[in-house]
């Protein structure tokens, strides 16, 4: 109560003055009678400000510069009262800011029938051309303003048909009506009273926070899935060490009794011992019956490999890289897009591919952290073929990297650009291919994945594998290891059950393609799908048991025993809540 006391006479200016602000006359009169009868004060420094009394001639002063057509003191003014965030980031307010340039600029052709003076003309215009080649040119890419950029070089606007609105009687009135409510709009939230600049304020300190957390959160499950991959093994190698000790302690027995220990029995216990790499080569190259031959081959095995000293690549201007990447010819975009794969491709694997790669994140080459106006990622939509395919590729080649995909993951605009120009890329087979690799490697991560579920993805792609034939083989493969990815979450499933039948149709039809390499994923999407009970009444309706048993005949070891899984999941009779689902399994592989 003693803190309420302390700080009441503050919150009750804070209140006064948003009741002031927000024009609640009736209730602040109540509100400040209230407050006098109970002897409250008010803090008079509360708000820090209440309305600039200079507002209302700055307005005046704005609006007078527009009506003569004096475009030094308007924009002087426009430039110290409209603030540079709010001009350089809000689209509206760029377009209003153009349409004012076009004002003062032909203001000259407007003021009478007679020829205007020509030198004030030229100094206006150049004026203008100035602003195009310099504020300009965040809007050269907008239909509605490319007809102006060759205003300066027309020699009567007047005459010519692309600017004949401006010179019709409504055009001025129009363009002031909409500057008098920005400026009265303006003017008001320059004068935010101090209680909702707090609560604004409160609001964006708590989302960046949540985000900083949530960020910490992903690197956290990263590193405990890696730790958890890691003492898996370690378990793995401790049970197996247990094992070979134990049968050497009964080699150790036997040989007490008499009994001889054979050279293919200890090649056979030191092959166990040795990593899945050398185990081959070891077991037809090494002499076993050699004296100390194992125990010199296990202690070099425990040896410290020694590391190829890998010079590190000379840095880059990635400023003027993003910036030529933004506004440079497509042939250059299309080369040094080609150049920066190529140096996260060719870079040696370890610290050289790695210092690359957090290079390329550290300076947001990509702009997964910002949100420009003009972005890399927009080379996406680029009218050229190469520059698309080109920019594809590099996506493709970040995202086959662990910390690559986690730097995508930071804008879900680059799932949706991705999904966007994989359905509308008709032309281009490679960038296809590419958006796909990208996709399929964005599946790795629970967050993406939810994404492309919701956005009817395993739909798209069950329309596309109706017709196996018609897609190469990259983007078979990678359009069925997605299908797969998306239906082990339970959201996928219950997508899938939606179009059951021809979700199973699709599947077993391709189960029996020559391209052998897809059938691990096609399994692996059956087994999924069918712990829905509803695509198992399906499945049973159509027939799949016999399906599946035809290629039990055929296929290989590895193949039947896959197949044997998918049959038994087929005529389990398990409930879905009983189900293991794999919503919780992990966030990210550990491939780089």
């Amino acid at each position: 109560m003693g803190d309420v006391l302390a700080h009441e006479s503050e919150l009750l200016g804070l209140v006064k003055e948003y009741l002031d602000f927000a024009e609640f006359e009736d209730t602040l009169k109540t509100f400040s009678k209230e407050c006098k009868i109970k002897g409250k004060p008010f803090s008079k420094t509360a708000g820090g400000c209440l309305r600039d009394p200079r507002s209302p001639a700055v307005q005046q002063e704005l609006l007078a510069a527009f009506e003569g057509g004096d475009q030094k003191v308007f924009f002087r003014l426009w430039e110290e009262h409209v603030p540079g965030a709010v001009r350089d980031e809000d689209a509206l307010v760029q377009k209003l800011e153009f349409y004012l340039h076009i004002h003062f600029a032909i203001h000259p052709l407007k003021r009478g029938a007679g020829r205007p003076d020509k030198r004030e003309l030229d100094e206006r215009i150049s004026y203008f051309r100035s602003f195009l080649e310099t504020r300009g040119t965040a809007l050269s890419q907008t239909t509605e303003f490319l007809p102006f950029y060759a205003l300066p070089f027309v020699p009567d606007p007047r005459a010519h048909p692309s600017f004949k609105e401006l010179f019709q009687d409504s055009w001025t009135p129009e363009l002031k009506l909409k500057l008098e409510k920005f400026l009265a709009l303006i003017f008001k939230a320059s004068n935010t009273p101090k209680l909702l600049t707090i609560y604004k304020e409160n609001g964006r300190h708590n989302k960046e926070t949540l985000q900083r957390l949530h960020q910490q959160l992903v690197e956290a499950e990263r590193r405990s899935m890696t730790y958890l991959k890691r003492y898996n093994k370690i378990q793995a190698d401790y049970h197996n060490l247990i094992g070979v000790t134990a049968e050497l302690v009964d080699s150790l027995e036997a040989t007490v009794s008499g009994k001889m220990i054979t050279p293919e029995y200890l090649q056979s216990v030191c092959v166990r011992l040795f990593s899945n790499q050398m185990r081959q080569s070891l077991a037809h190259s090494v002499d076993f019956t050699r004296p100390g031959t194992a125990s010199t081959m296990l202690r070099a095995s425990l040896a410290p490999e020694k590391l190829q000293d890998v010079p590190l690549l000379p840095s880059l201007d990635y400023e003027k890289l993003k910036k030529d990447l933004i506004w440079g010819s497509d042939r250059l975009k299309a080369f040094l897009l080609q150049a920066l794969r190529w140096r996260l491709t060719t870079s040696h694997p370890g610290e050289q591919r790695e210092t690359v790669l957090q290079a390329y994140i550290g300076n947001d080459l990509l702009d997964c952290h910002s949100r420009p106006q003009r972005s890399v990622l927009q080379l996406l939509h680029s009218k050229s073929e190469v520059v698309r395919q080109y920019m594809a590729r590099l996506i493709n080649a970040v995202a086959s990297l662990a910390e690559g995909r986690l730097y995508l993951a930071q804008n879900m605009q680059v799932l949706r650009m991705l999904e966007a120009r994989l359905k509308e890329e008709d032309k281009d087979v490679v960038a296809r291919e590419n958006m796909l690799g990208a996709l399929q490697k964005f599946s790795l991560r629970r967050p993406l994945q939810t994404a492309m579920i919701q956005d009817g993805l395993i739909f798209w792609l069950i329309e596309e594998l109706r017709e196996p034939d018609c897609l190469s083989d990259y983007m078979l493969e990678y359009a069925v290891a997605l299908l797969m990815n998306l239906c082990l979450r339970s959201a996928g499933k219950n997508m899938c059950a939606k179009v059951a039948g021809l979700v199973l149709k699709v599947l077993s039809d391709l189960l029996g393609h020559e391209n052998h390499e897809i059938q691990p994923y096609v399994n692996g999407a059956l087994y999924s799908i069918l712990s829905i009970p509803s695509i198992r009444e399906e499945a049973r309706a159509m027939g799949m048991e016999d399906i599946l048993r035809c290629f039990i005949k055929e296929g290989n070891a590895e193949m039947i025993r896959q197949i044997e899984f998918i049959v038994k999941q087929l005529n389990s009779e398990e409930l879905l809540d009983s189900v293991l689902e794999s919503d919780d399994d992990e966030d990210e592989d550990e491939a780089n």
